[in-house]
Parts: structure tokens; sequence; C-alpha cells
């Protein structure tokens, strides 16, 4: 794996963040006040058919990022605009999704400002979550049916953890670590890779068997849930210095990066994967490698080994400069709205395949602001 040269990266990765900015900016000013999920020959759908509305955080998400590298007063006033327009879901029972929607947008509120009223807000979310735990199986519930475990749901569970932690709620602390702990035992493979979710025995709690929605098949690989995975268990050891989910994350990591071709010649562009590993002739898959590159850097910092630390940091730098490049950032193509093409939403459905995804563009910039950090 040859990592990019910092002086040549620095300015794409730059260059990336400024175009971003144009393309949020465009998108609010062309569609106010509404949450897209994903594009249609590059034009953002605004009342397209969804699976789930999970995605109404990327936007404001992207806009505290600006915020906080920019210091711009705009941007600071649409982010607290766009978060203010969802927090009555923080008590939303019907989804899995309340981090994806509170950690992208309130919690990097409270994060900045440390306003008490808006950590509320986060913690209801938290403890709203907490009530899809499935006591006979030990795990959280997905929007799809009570006997489903979602491996999507690893970068949710953060926000159970943060919500038991500022409320000394030791119930609701053992609901996070036992979700974290099924989805290692039953989601989490041998060699690292993940199936997207696990069936239960209502009755008993009895695991019985992985399958998937958004894969090739329940025992194949699908990318974005293997990038959910690294990305969650090592947020997960972030905040409880539990040192199973850190190997958990190390594992997954592994898996990506031996599976995923960085050479020159790669067929996607170096790190970038398809959206099955096992399914043949799948296509490029660029929000998973987004998601990849952000939860990449995350664990860099985090392991304590300095090979793997350079490792998964030359990773993420690799990735981001295929991201970076005309093949993949939008800025060379005319009308497209995205910021980032070659994403997948929904493939079995037909949705958003090809095209940009909301959060897609949101683990990008994400990505973009922590590599700017790491260099400066």
């Amino acid at each position: 794996m040859a990592e990019p040269k910092m002086q040549n990266l620095r300015p794409k990765i730059l260059a990336a963040f400024n175009f971003a900015q144009q393309q949020v900016e465009n998108l609010i000013d062309k569609y106010p006040d509404t949450f897209p999920i994903y594009t249609k020959d590059g034009k953002w759908q605004i009342k397209g058919e969804s699976w789930t509305n999970w995605c109404e955080g990327f936007l404001g998400g992207m806009m505290w990022i600006f915020y906080k590298r920019t210091s711009s007063t705009n941007w600071l006033e649409n982010a607290i605009h766009y978060s203010q327009l969802i927090e009555g879901r923080k008590n939303d029972k019907t989804v899995h999704d309340l981090g994806f929607l509170f950690w992208s947008t309130w919690k990097r509120w409270v994060d900045i400002f440390k306003d008490e009223r808006n950590n509320e807000v986060v913690i209801t979310a938290g403890k709203t979550m907490g009530l899809r735990f499935k006591e006979k199986g030990g795990y959280l519930r997905s929007f799809v049916a009570e006997d489903s475990l979602f491996i999507d749901i690893m970068m949710n569970v953060g926000i159970l953890f943060y919500a038991a932690q500022q409320t000394d709620n030791t119930e609701l602390l053992q609901k996070a670590h036992q979700h974290c702990l099924t989805t290692r035992r039953y989601l989490v493979r041998g060699d690292g890779s993940t199936a997207h979710e696990g069936i239960f025995d209502l009755d008993t709690g009895e695991f019985l068997r992985q399958s998937t929605h958004q894969g090739w098949r329940g025992d194949s690989a699908w990318a974005r849930g293997q990038a959910w995975a690294l990305y969650g268990f090592s947020t997960a050891y972030s905040i409880t210095h539990e040192r199973r989910y850190l190997q958990t994350a190390r594992s997954c990591a592994d898996f990506y990066i031996d599976n995923t071709s960085f050479d020159k010649n790669a067929p996607f562009g170096p790190g970038i994967p398809p959206n099955d590993w096992n399914e043949p002739n799948s296509q490029a898959e660029s929000s998973a490698a987004a998601i990849a590159a952000s939860g990449l850097i995350d664990l860099s910092k985090i392991v304590q080994d300095p090979i793997y630390s350079a490792r998964y940091q030359q990773a993420a730098f690799v990735i981001l400069s295929t991201l970076t490049s005309p093949a993949y950032l939008a800025s060379k193509t005319s009308g497209w709205e995205g910021i980032i093409k070659h994403g997948i939403y929904h493939q079995r459905k037909g949705l958003g395949v090809d095209e940009s995804v909301m959060w897609g563009d949101y683990f990008f910039v994400e990505a973009l602001d922590k590599a700017l950090s790491l260099m400066e």
C-alpha cells in the first residue's frame, strides 16, 4: 500500500472540503428545510422512496463540521436550524437510528457550546434508543422486526453509552454493553467479516441465523456493514475502554484492508470496496469507503501498536486520495448535486445505486476534517 505524500494530499483535501461546503450551500438554497437521502442521475430526490427515515442528521452534521473548521456564522445559524428541525425525533421509537440523527447534530452542538439544555436532548435520544432492548437475546432490535439485530446499530449504540454515563444509569449502561457483546458474538465472524443482520428466537432469545437486506447473501460480507462495524466498535472502545471492542474493531478493519485492493490499478480505485466482497460483478460503494476512512482515522489514534496505527492511517489516507479524485469527487461533473459519486443506498430495491448518498457525503466530510486535524 503506497501512502500518498502528505504535501500532495493536503491540497486535495482542502479543495474537497471547500467543494463540499459549496454543494451543501447549493442544496439548502435549492431545497430548503428538506432532508434528501440519495440522488437520481446526480439530482437530490426530495420525495424519493426510502426504506426507513434515518438520514436527517447528516445534513446538519456537515454544517456543524463546517462551522467548527471555519467559524462561519452562516454555518452556525444553519447548523442550529437544521438540528432544531429534527429535535422532535428524540422520542422516535420507530427507528434504531437515533445515534445517526443526534450524535451527528445535537452532540456536536453540545461538544462546542456545552449547553445543558441541548445535552438533555442527546440524553433523551439515548434513553429512547434503550427502549429497543430485547432482554431475551440481549440486543437492540432493528426497525424491521423484534427478532432482528442489524450491524448498523453499532453506529448508534454510542448514544446509549453517553446517556448512561451522563445520568449514572447502570441499567442503560448494561444494555449498551450487552448489545455490543451480542453483536460481536453473532454478527462478526472469525475472519473479521460481518453479517448485516442476525435473527433471534423471541421466545428463548436463541440466535438462529445470519441474514441480510442489502448484501449479497446472509453469509457474505456487505461493505457498508463492514465499515459500520469497524467504526462503531472503535467508538464503543473510545467511550468505554473495553478491550474486546478494540479487538473487534481491529479485526473488522483488517478484513476491510486485506480484502480491498489498495493498488493503483484497483478495479474501483485504491481503497474502494465493492458493495459486497462476495458478490459477482458487484459495483463500487463509495459511501462504505468514506465511513471506513473516518473510522480508520479514529482507530489509528486509539490502537497502541505503532505499526497498526500507521497501517490504519495510511489506509484512510489512500481512500481519501481516491475519493478526492475526479473519478469520485463531483467537482468536475456538471450539474451533479452531491459531493461524492458512486455510492449505493439499497441495491436490491434499486434505490440510489451508483449515486450520491447523504451519509456518504457526511462521513466523507467528517473524514476530511479528521485528516486535516492530523495534518495541522
